[in-house]
């Protein structure tokens, strides 16, 4: 019920030569940062026959993605993140703190023109370790993550666009299964200051594991769509929402995202 999809994927399109994120590394001696709220609820899961009602589920975060360029090739990354999460009764939980705080790095394999393939390794530490807190379960266990990433920059008629393509495992060292993950995002930017982003964030468990449902294995799929907006060559304003649209043994989440992207 309570597995942390991250919602926001940070991609920079200032001019056609600019680096991106996802799988684009950053110049050495340049950065960026992400700065983004999400406010989801839910008060529907996947059950084996569709959809169930279950106890309303509100969550808050803010995060903070900082990348940068220590080479050419090799981008650091630091992504800490505050969040309140708000369980109805009858399970009646709630909890306010520290979310995950992710250390780790991207280094370029391959980059032209128009391809990058790139490869990504985090650590994910929790902000607690109370397992008997339901509002915390998910939270509290140390991760890795280790990720490939392909990116293309191309034409969609005379507009500028680019897709990116990641595959993941996120090994967990208890509580939940480790699961693989596929993302997918497509940009356009349909304007010299609009950023159209279409994202598809994909998790399936490794393993039994969910102690809210039925003990067993899960899976959810989520849809993003976002639009962002250049106020300078350096600053950019993005809003948008998601849904999961399908899944198993995990929630049907609806929520909205605002980020605020600089460049330095």
């Amino acid at each position: 019920m309570l597995k942390r999809c991250i919602v926001v994927v940070l991609f920079v399109m200032a001019a056609p030569a600019a680096a991106f994120a996802g799988a684009w590394t950053l110049p050495q001696g340049t950065g960026q940062w992400l700065a983004s709220l999400t406010a989801a609820t839910s008060t529907n899961y996947f059950d084996s026959n569709g959809l169930a009602s279950t106890p309303r589920y509100d969550k808050f975060e803010a995060q903070l993605l900082i990348e940068y360029g220590l080479t050419d090739r090799l981008t650091a990354i630091v992504d800490p993140g505050l969040q309140q999460i708000d369980i109805a009764p009858p399970t009646d939980a709630q909890r306010t703190g520290l979310g995950y705080t992710e250390f780790g790095a991207r280094y370029g394999f391959f980059e032209d023109q128009s391809w990058v393939l790139s490869g990504q390794a985090t650590l994910r530490l929790p902000g607690t370790t109370d397992t008997s807190n339901p509002a915390a379960i998910g939270y509290t266990d140390v991760e890795a993550d280790f990720r490939a990433l392909l990116g293309h920059n191309f034409k969609l008629g005379d507009m500028p666009a680019f897709f990116d393509l990641e595959v993941a495992q996120r090994e967990r060292t208890a509580g939940l299964p480790s699961e693989f993950r596929a993302d997918a995002t497509l940009g356009v930017k349909v304007l010299p200051q609009w950023l159209l982003l279409a994202q598809s964030f994909n998790v399936i468990s490794e393993g039994a594991g969910n102690t809210l449902y039925d003990g067993g294995s899960y899976e959810y799929y989520k849809l993003q769509l976002s639009a962002v907006y250049s106020l300078t060559p350096t600053w950019e304003l993005q809003g948008g929402g998601y849904t999961t649209y399908a899944g198993r043994n995990a929630l049907q989440e609806n929520g909205l995202i605002f980020g605020v992207w600089h460049q330095f």
